[in-house]
């Protein structure tokens, strides 16, 4: 009977030892793994932030760029608005020219 009862103690202290460390793992693999998780929601995360930098700088960019095309399109519009007119104006003062060389004569 005694050695009944030791070895009944004996499986019973093996088999809770294999338990035990059975279960250290997975608590260990399960706090890994929600490390890691947390890693990757925190990298995911810097990420999106870059990207949504990097896209706010490309925007601006192109404004800037889009600006500054806008305001060399414009120049050049009232550059060829003033040769325009600094040409009519020569023009009409040149038909004035004759028309009062044309009443000259004709006096």
């Amino acid at each position: 009977m005694k050695k009944l009862l030791l070895s009944s103690i004996l499986l019973l202290a093996l088999s809770l030892s294999f338990t035990s460390c059975r279960d250290t793992k997975k608590a260990d693999s399960i706090e890994e793994a929600l490390e890691n998780t947390g890693d990757a929601i925190e990298d995911a995360a810097d990420e999106a932030v870059d990207s949504a930098g990097d896209a706010v700088d490309s925007a601006v960019d192109a404004a800037g760029d889009a600006v500054e095309n806008a305001a060399d399109a414009a120049g050049d519009a009232v550059d060829s608005a003033v040769d325009a007119a600094g040409e009519t104006v020569d023009k009409a003062a040149d038909a004035v020219k004759k028309e009062a060389d044309k009443l000259k004569a004709g006096h």
